[in-house]
This record gives C-alpha cells, structure tokens and sequence, in this order.
C-alpha cells in the first residue's frame, strides 16, 4: 500500500447524496479476487452507455477531471452492502482521497484499510468547496495527513477526523498485516523465549 502524507489536486465533482456501493462498482464486476482493472468499471452505470461508450456528460469522462486524485462528494457517500471492491475501483481509477460530510461506516472502514482516505468536513466547508470547483474547475485542494488538515483552493483550512491507528497505517503504507508484520523481529523474539524453561 502507497504511503499517504499529503496530496494535492483539483477535483472530481460527484456532489450525489446517497452514492451507495453498487453505484460505486456494480455487483457484476464482483467476481474478480484481485484489484486490477476495477477503474475502469467505477460508476460503471453511470459513466458508460448501453452500447458500452462513455457517457459525455458524466463527470469521469470529461477531459478536465483527467489525472484528479480527490473525489467530491455529496453526503452519506458509500452507503450500501460491504465491498472493499468500491474502494478498490475508486484507487483503481486514481483517487486518493473522497472529501464529503459523511460516510457510511462500513465502507470509511474499507477505504481506509486499502489506502483511500475518507475526509469528513462540514456542510459549510463543502459548500464552499463546492462553489469554489464550480467557478474554476482546476482548482486545487490539500489534503495533509500529518496535520488532518484540509486546504481549500482559497486558502483557508479545515480539520478532519480519523482514527490515529488508520492515520498510522496510512501514513507509513501499512495495511493491517503489514503492520502486524512490521513486529516480526519481536514476534519472532517473543516465540524463541518462551520456548525457554
């Protein structure tokens, strides 16, 4: 997993309440064990047309949002049945981090256990964030992990929370078997002395 410290990127605008998982990744795209290829299938629905060919107007086509690491969100973002697929198709597309006021636990969970952050702000923060896109789309926001602070395209901070043993994990590209491996020499130690009688 890819260290996070800090990032800073313009923004992808998905400002839809209630984006639920299957939204996310269609249960279709499921049966795979790994997670290569899964950005191509986000907001699958959405973002392709029955005959397969994008959809012009969705956000994820347009030439503007190429190469954004930061997803904007509309509140309760990832709500829905548990798949860390969802978080899997959205790095697989290039996110780093979803800002929105709220996610649902189970997928903030999931995110964070496979390096994408979760950002939570106030209702006022995303509107102006909101608006701030919406005036120019290439302006850029900061998400810095050791501070917990998010910048704004104007300057201004706002903190976030998050739990200090995920910003651990995320901050030295851990997941939580690396983490636990990261204990092997004492592990290891540990076992050959209490074999000794």
């Amino acid at each position: 997993m890819a260290e996070f410290t800090r990032v800073t990127s313009h923004v992808v605008p998905l400002i839809v309440d209630n984006v639920d998982t299957d939204q996310i990744i269609p249960a279709r795209f499921l049966k795979v064990i790994d997670k290569l290829g899964l950005g191509k299938q986000l907001f699958h629905d959405w973002r392709y047309l029955p005959d397969g060919s994008p959809r012009p107007e969705f956000v994820l086509n347009r030439p503007e949002v190429a190469g954004a690491q930061v997803l904007l969100a509309g509140d309760n973002f990832g709500c829905g049945s548990s798949r860390e697929h969802a978080p899997w198709a959205l790095a697989g597309w290039g996110i780093r981090a979803v800002i929105s006021t709220s996610f649902a636990d189970i997928f903030r969970g999931n995110a964070l256990k496979n390096g994408l952050l979760p950002v939570a702000v106030d209702a006022v923060t995303l509107a102006r964030l909101v608006a701030a896109i919406a005036a120019d789309s290439a302006a850029r926001v900061t998400i810095d992990l050791e501070s917990t602070t998010l910048t704004l395209p104007d300057g201004t901070t706002a903190g976030f929370p998050i739990d200090a043993f995920a910003r651990h994990c995320l901050l030295s590209g851990l997941d939580e078997l690396g983490y636990i491996l990261s204990f092997q020499e004492k592990i290891e130690n540990h076992e050959k002395n209490a074999h000794v009688s």
